[in-house]
This record gives structure tokens, sequence and C-alpha cells, in this order.
């Protein structure tokens, strides 16, 4: 790069010139515009890691299979395999059940893949062992293979125990063997079918079946042909979209952690623009006087784009270095799904893609030359005349006629969140966003000039000058706090988001939690449950005055979607409301009328259903109408829910186990007596979990915290990124402003009073800025709130404004532009009174 400019020595001066004088300016470009392909780099590389292995484990799993069929959580009868397996297209069928089963003694849970070992050499291979025999240990009724991964994860060696736990009781299981290296890299136990029904209670049932036809079948005929012969509730599907469906939940998530690193990469390019702007202000006279030797405007404007990319160009590189840094410390920190819980178990290593890394690279480029491309063009375009002028730095912005432009950007933002989700996606919604930060930045210097116009003069003198100062110069104190307000803006509306999703959590967990005690069979997994008998021996425990129970299963409605969860319990067709958090119209079913069930807002969005609507569920033996009596919200479930009447649901599928307990106390009888007398009532007490409504709220807003930590690093990037923007700004202006403190001086103010001056200025630019950045911000939170958060996730929140955490953070804004206002200007106060005064002669 050095080489290059010493053969253009106009280029050296006017690029490495500058960057030599004010090196803080150059460096906190150059760290914001890295700061940002940073964000965007590790973000990017978990997610895409985490996705491909998530992907991978799934076409792992399949083998050669074509087609896959898919069942719910209670599975289908056997006897399909038979049928299935004698279908003319059909080369082998490998019967399989596919389940999470906890672990006893843990609060985890371990896959669990039961399947037809001699079935497995035709169509999923790479799942068996490759020692001579390990395959016959598999008819062992208690022999396990685990993945290495798994292996390594539980401490556990061939020839070792594990235990699971099936309803109340813990089974043990041997391990004989490890599967071969990287057959699958994530954590599962593979069993013989017949041993996995017989030993997970699944006697009978299958939930998955792996297909290989015989060549020269038509696939996508065959798939239809065949989903017409499955069961109510199965799905025939292909490996890809077996694992496009799951991948599918997180697509949201990880669209909306793109945009937040995308963010601090627009912040950084904004806050290019604003010192550009401000710098080449400084530097009006030496360039009007290149124009006046010979200069052309277009040679000056590429010799000024060229510092943006300049700054760009290292800013992206270090971006890079430190995105793949971020992205390592991540992935063994925080895991693949950053605290969201997305891909918990996924065992992934993290591989950069250099197309990839040069998109990223290209990106942060591009933005330091866009933030650099409206005030090089109109450095350059401005007559060498007028430029040449004292006191021409105002005057020069006024010809960046704003108002106009920014009005009709925030028309056009609020316009876009009346438009639908784009394939599932809030991209309008974004774009919304955009546009409104877009508008109420350019519409700021205007309003600017009409909020500061109106301010009345003190009378202490330097309250009154810095006053004045502001009030004459309203564009360049607009300029110098864009920062500030874009990143003030973003972290309000942020915080508005979080604070009233959080704020909606905990009522709604008010709601869900109404009893003085919780029980259930296991923490996760899906083979604990409560039989008949042991649900009459909780509800006679003493001191337990009234138990409920509820059922969860799953339903799978779509090919390509994760199934639903269905919750049966006691709900009260009649007084719905004091059971689920209904919102919207209600609706009682009519005698006469199909069985109520009230479906989550996810749901409701995802399959079109509304109140009062009858649906066709496959619940239980086979499908059945049902009446949509309400919508309610649910922040737990995110692939949605159903909710049904216990007794009905028992009515249509002859399933009377349960997997939680909600128990209400006597008066008087203490909580830990309870609790004991549950944990002796089941040998495996140790294994129960029971929990009171404070410790369910306490863990659920901990995991909800944990997952937006990430979102509040992004957010106090952008705050410092805005805080340093200010630094650099008055830290210009300052040195601009030389002959001004020295007039000043002259006429008897101290250098005190000049930095009272100075503090007064940051303090009321920033309070402009944070003032701005609050509006803005509670309109992007509303857009966060109402359009992104809709659009992404189908939940709905109440506005819950976070007063006292807005306020304190403009109290800190504001104290600190108003510091690093008077720091920036000291070096421009010690100059010598007279010479600064000279320079204007």
């Amino acid at each position: 790069m050095s080489a290059i400019l010493s053969r253009f020595p106009l280029a050296q001066a006017l690029v490495l010139g500058p960057l030599r004088e004010s090196p803080g300016r150059a460096l906190l470009g150059t760290l914001a515009i890295a700061l940002g392909v940073a964000l965007g780099v590790a973000v990017h590389l978990i997610n895409a890691s985490a996705l491909g292995e998530f992907e991978s484990a799934a076409q792992r799993l399949a083998g050669e299979a074509d087609l896959i069929v898919r069942g719910p959580r209670a599975g289908f009868d056997e006897s399909l395999y038979v049928t299935i397996a004698r279908l003319p297209e059909v080369e082998a069928v490998n019967p399989a059940l596919e389940i999470d089963v906890p672990l006893a003694g843990r609060r985890d849970s371990l896959k669990i893949l039961g399947f037809d070992p001699l079935r497995a050499t035709q169509v999923q291979p790479a799942l068996l062992p490759e020692r001579a025999g390990a395959v016959l240990d598999l008819f062992d009724a208690n022999a396990v293979l685990l993945s290495p991964s798994a292996a390594e994860w539980l401490q556990t060696a061939p020839g070792d125990r594990i235990e699971v736990q099936v309803g109340t009781r813990t089974v043990p299981l041997r391990v004989a063997g490890l599967l071969p290296q990287g057959a699958y890299r994530q954590r599962i136990g593979v069993m013989d079918i017949a041993s996995a029904q017989w030993r997970l209670d699944r006697i009978g049932r299958l939930n998955r079946l792996d297909l290989r036809l015989r060549p020269g079948t038509d696939a996508e005929a065959f798939q239809r042909k065949l989903q017409e012969q499955l069961p109510a509730g199965s799905q025939s599907v292909t490996p890809r979209s077996e694992a496009g469906s799951g991948a599918g939940l997180t697509r949201a998530y990880r669209l909306n952690l793109d945009m937040l690193a995308l963010v601090a990469l627009l912040t950084g390019a904004f806050l290019v623009f604003s010192s550009q702007v401000l710098a080449l202000l400084r530097r009006r006279t030496q360039l009007a006087l290149l124009r006046a030797l010979g200069v052309t405007r277009g040679e000056l404007s590429v010799r000024l784009l060229f510092e943006g990319a300049l700054i760009g160009t290292i800013g992206s590189a270090a971006g890079l270095v430190l995105g793949y840094a971020a992205a390592r410390y991540g992935l063994a920190a925080i895991g693949p799904d950053l605290g969201a819980g997305y891909f918990r178990n996924v065992m992934t290593t993290l591989e950069a893609r250099p197309p990839e890394l040069a998109f990223f690279f290209g990106l942060g480029v591009l933005f330091a030359v866009l933030g650099a491309a409206a005030p090089a063009w109109e450095a350059a375009t401005r007559p060498p005349a007028q430029a040449l002028r004292a006191g021409d730095a105002e005057e020069g912005l006024r010809k960046l006629r704003t108002l106009r432009s920014g009005v009709a950007a925030l028309a056009a933002g609020l316009l876009l969140t009346l438009a639908p989700a784009i394939d599932g996606l809030p991209i309008a919604g974004y774009a919304s966003i955009a546009l409104v930060l877009l508008g109420a930045v350019l519409v700021m210097p205007a309003v600017a000039g009409v909020i500061l116009g109106a301010l009345p003069l003190p009378s202490r003198p330097p309250l009154a000058v810095a006053i004045a100062q502001i009030q004459a110069t309203p564009r360049q104190a607009a300029l110098s706090v864009t920062a500030i307000v874009i990143s003030f803006s973003l972290m309000a509306a942020m915080l508005i988001m979080v604070t009233s999703f959080r704020g909606s959590l905990a009522s709604w967990l008010e709601q869900m939690l109404p009893a003085d005690l919780y029980l259930r069979a296991a923490r996760s997994g899906e083979t604990a449950y409560f039989t008949p008998e042991e649900q009459a021996r909780i509800a006679a425990t003493p001191g337990v005055e009234r138990a409920e129970f509820v059922r969860s299963q799953t339903l799978l409605l779509s090919p390509v979607r994760a199934p639903l969860t269905l919750l049966a319990g006691p709900v009260d067709p009649a007084a719905a409301s004091k059971t689920l958090p209904l919102i919207g119209p209600r609706h009682v079913p009519v005698p006469g009328e199909p069985p109520p069930v009230w479906v989550s807002e996810i749901a409701a969005d995802l399959y079109g259903y509304r109140v009062g609507a009858h649906v066709r569920l496959p619940i239980g033996r086979e499908e059945a109408t049902y009446t949509v009596a309400g919508i309610w919200r649910d922040y737990v479930r995110q692939n949605g829910a159903i909710a049904i009447n216990r007794r009905v649901y028992e009515a249509a599928s002859g399933d009377s186990l349960v997997n939680d307990a909600s128990l209400w106390i006597a008066s008087g009888t203490p909580l830990n007596e309870v609790q004991r007398a549950l944990r002796e009532q089941f040998p495996d007490a140790a294994r129960l979990d029971i929990a009171t409504p404070g410790e369910m709220r306490r863990a659920s807003l901990e995991l909800f915290d944990r997952t937006f930590a990430i979102t509040y690093a992004l957010e106090i990037a952008s705050v410092l990124i805005g805080l340093f923007g200010i630094s650099v700004a008055f830290g210009a202006q300052a040195l601009a402003r030389r002959r001004e403190f020295g007039v000043l001086r002259h006429i008897g103010m101290t250098r005190r009073e000049i930095g009272v001056m100075l503090g007064c200025e940051g303090a009321l630019a920033a309070a402009l800025g944070a003032a701005f950045g609050v509006a803005t911000g509670w309109v992007i939170g509303l857009i966060l709130i109402h359009v992104v958060n809709r659009q992404s996730f189908h939940w709905s929140m109440e506005l819950h404004m976070p007063w006292l955490p807005l306020a304190m953070l403009a109290a800190a804004t504001i104290a600190s532009a108003a510091a690093t206002a008077v720091w920036s200007g000291r070096a421009a106060m010690t100059d010598d009174v007279v010479r600064a005064v000279r320079e204007d002669w």
C-alpha cells in the first residue's frame, strides 16, 4: 500500500497526511468497521457450523435411505412396517424407534435409535460397528452402542453401564461398544429395535421407517402415493427435508443475529461518515487550494474515497481475525446456539470458508467507502473561492438539504411495517427499521436547528457562548452526534423490546404457574411418565389438597415443519382463561359441535387456525374434527402447541399416562414436608423434578437473560462506538476552532472557562442525540415488538417501557460526552494565543 502511495505524492499527501495528523479519527473508524465485521463473521461462522453439522447429522442418520416415514412421539403400529416392506417400489426398509431418553441421575437426555441391525446393512451401514461380532452384541436386550462423542460425554467405555429412566424406574444398559469414528459425530446410542421397544416401554410401536427404493423408481411420485397409505399423524419426507424442518426452527433466530451484527457495521459506516464530514470541513481550505491549483473534482473525489477504502481495508482485515477468534471462543464458552437452546446437544467444529470471509471483507470495505462517499463528493464540488474563506464550515453543510429525503425515508419505513413476512422472515420489517433510522438521521439537522434556536441564553458567559456556538452551527452539532443517535436509538429499541419481552414472559409465568408445587417425572426426555396408580398416590400424598395432571405428546401435521406439542390437561371449556393466557376472541362450543381445542399463537400463524373454525387433527387412533375455541400465548414451545381437555384426549387416544403434576398444598402444610413425602412415594425419588413456582420463574428468567446476553454485548459495543465518535467529532471541531479560542482568550476567558464551554456544548449535543435516540428507538422498538418479533417467532407481547435504564443510559451518555468534549479540546486550548489568532489574518 505504501509503495503504491509513494508513486503518487498527491495521494500520499491527501490520504496519509490527515491520517498522521489525526490518528485517533482513523483508528476509531477502523475499529468501528473491524467491530462490525468481527461480529458478523463470528455470528455467521458459529451459525453456519452448527447448522451444517445439524443437517449432516440428519443425513448420516438416514444413511442410504431415499424416503423416511416419520410418526409422532407416540409412534404408529409396527404393522405399518410390514405393509410398506411389501410394496413393489421398496427395496429395503429399516424399522426404527428414535427417542430421547432421560439419563438417570442427570438432568440431560440421550438420543437412542433402535433399529434392525440386519436391515441396517442395506440402508444405514455406516451406523454398524466395525468390530466383527459387535453386531451380535446388539441382540443382548441390555446392549447399547454409543457414538464416540456420547461415550466421551458420559465418561464411559465398552463394558461400562449407563442408566436411563423409563416412567419413574431406572433401566440399566450395557455399553457393548462404540460406533465407528466419524460415522455419527453427535451424541447417540444404538440398540436393536426389539430391545429398544421392550426396555423403553414401546412394545408394538415404531416412529420411524427408513426406505431405500428400487432403482428407477420415481421418488416424488412414490412419496405422494405412500402418503395416502400412512395413518393419520405420520408423514413421508426426504432426508433433505428432514434436515431442513429442524433447521427451519432456527432460521428467524439466525437472521436476527445477523441483523444485529449488521447494525454494528452500519454504526461504523455512519461513524466514518460523520468523522469524514467534520475532518473535511477542517481541511476545506487545503482542498480548495488544491482545486485552485488544477486538481479536478474527479481526482479529488477518488483520492478522498481512497481514504475511506483504506480505513475499510484495514478494519475489515482486523475484523476477520477478531471474528474468527470470537467465533472459536463463543463456540467453546456459549455453544453453537449462542445461548438460545436450539443446538444444545450438537457437537460441531468451526469451519471458515474463504468465499464467506471474502464476502464480509468486501462488506466492510463497501460500508467504509459508502460512509466516505457523500463527504468526498461534497468537498470536491464545493467552489474553491467560497471554501477558502474563513467561517465556511457551517455554510458548506447548508447544501446538505436532507429534510425532504428524511421525511420520505420515514414515511416509506412506516409503510413497510404493513408488509407481510417474506418466506416466513421479516425482511420488510428490517428494511423498515433501516429506513426509519436513515430518516431520523436525515431530519435531525433541520429539527436540531429548530430546537437549538429556541434555547434561551444564560447569564454566565461560558454557558452563553456554548449555546450561541451550537445554535450557530446546528448541522455540525447534528453530525457530531450521528453515531450517538444511531447507537442510542438501536440500544433503546433493543432495551424496549427485551424489557417488553421479559415483562410479558414474567406475566405469562404468573398465569401459567398458579399451583404451589410442580412435579415432573424428568426434566428432559420422552420416556418418563406417571401411571394412573402413581397419579393416585401423588394426589393422596399428605398435605396435597388438589392435584392436576398434564400429558405431553406431539402432532405431526406437515412434512416440512417440526411437530406441534399437544398438551392434554384440565382445561375447562367454559372457563379456559383460568388455565390458559387467552388472547383475542373466545368460542364456547355448543352441544353437538366437535370437541374444543385451544391453539397457541405460533400454531395459529403457521397453520392458519382461526377461532371458531373446525380443524382435522390426528389425536389418538385416528384423525377427527375439533373446534378451535381460542388462541393462547405460549413463550416456551417455539414449534407451536395445541391444548385439549385431558378427558377428551383420553377418550380419543386411550392414553392415561401423564408427564407433569400441579399440586395445591393444604393451608398450613410446609412445602418441604410435602416434597419429602413425594420423594418417599417412589423408589427412584432422587430423579423426580420437584420445584416451586418461584424456582421455575427464576430459572426461566435466568435462561431468558442468558439467551439475550449476546444482544446486550452488541448494544454496549454500539454505544461505546457512539461515545468514541463524539470524542473524535469534538476533537476535530476543537482543532478547527483554535482561532476562536484565541479570540476568547484575548478578551479575557480563561482555559477553565473554555473547558466549561466545551463541556456544555458536548452535554447539549449529547442530550440532543439522546433525545433523538429515545424517540427513534421507541419507534424502532414498536417495529421490533409488533412486526419483526411477530413475523419471526409469532409471539405477541405487551409494551413495557424501561424508563429507569433509559434515563441512566442517557445520563451516562451526556456525562461521557461532556467529559470527552473537554478532553478532546485540551490540545487546542494549550496553543499560543497570538499564534492561534494570527491564523485568521
